[in-house]
């Protein structure tokens, strides 16, 4: 087969396109799994998601979907 300088583009030389994409790929994907390796299994900590808890149960009681009783109730179980 005669390359006639063009490679094996077909003529159009874009074959370098297609392999720094390749690479792009690969790069990503590695990070992508280190990532994953490193992040904890929980996405949330349990005082952060108390705190989430909280302030949502706050917002309810600020528009009065629950009354002070409820309120004092659920943030008991909430803190305990």
């Amino acid at each position: 087969m005669m390359m006639d300088g063009f490679g094996m583009t077909g003529g159009f030389g874009f074959g370098w396109i297609f392999m720094i994409l390749w690479w792009l790929l690969i790069i990503v994907g590695i990070v992508a799994l280190v990532k994953w390796m490193v992040t904890p299994s929980g996405t949330y900590s349990r005082t952060g998601s108390d705190n989430k808890a909280l302030d949502i149960l706050k917002e309810r009681y600020a528009r009065g979907e629950i009354d002070e009783q409820e309120f004092q109730k659920r943030k008991r179980d909430l803190t305990q």
